[in-house]
């Protein structure tokens, strides 16, 4: 494979395997420095990447075993999550709903969140995120269920508390 073989198979993905690795990651730059030691062995095994079935299925693979083993490493794992708990916790005025969305799908348990990313977000097929999870298809739409509908409570417990603020304030 040559450099601009490369660059039109592998190289495209570089924006989804960057938002994908920083759902893991505390820092944006750690994603970004992640993705590139990604991209960088991608090209020198790609003489093999030919063979794969999913290029793309491979990349994003090696970005969340990366990501899990550089949150191990680090020891940062249960702070990154407790983190998340509090800030969720502490947000009074969300500004977006795509945020406070977000910031849900963050606290949830680490299959259920992965799915739920890759489903929402990223768009991905359930045979695909099957593949990638190495979950059967089943077990996806199970953890892509119970997922949405935490997101939903949390969602609702939220609207309806500024609803009855909003209420309070007018009445």
């Amino acid at each position: 494979m040559n450099q601009e073989t490369f660059k039109h198979t592998v190289f495209v993905h570089k924006d989804k395997l960057y938002r994908f690795a920083n759902r893991f990651l505390e820092h944006q730059e750690d994603a970004f420095d992640l993705v590139q030691e990604v991209m960088m062995k991608l090209w020198e095994m790609r003489q093999q990447l030919s063979g794969l079935h999913s290029i793309e299925g491979y990349a994003m693979n090696m970005v969340r075993n990366m990501a899990y083993n550089k949150i191990e490493r680090l020891g940062r794992q249960a702070k990154y999550l407790g983190q998340l708990q509090d800030e969720v916790q502490v947000e009074k005025y969300p500004s977006l709903t795509q945020e406070l969305v977000l910031k849900y799908i963050d606290s949830l348990p680490e299959k259920q969140r992965l799915v739920m990313y890759l489903r929402d977000i990223e768009e991905y097929e359930i045979s695909d995120i099957a593949d990638l999870t190495n979950l059967e298809e089943n077990a996806v739409r199970v953890n892509l269920s119970r997922a949405r509908n935490t997101v939903k409570e949390q969602l609702t417990k939220v609207f309806d508390y500024e609803k009855r603020r909003i209420g309070s304030i007018k009445g």
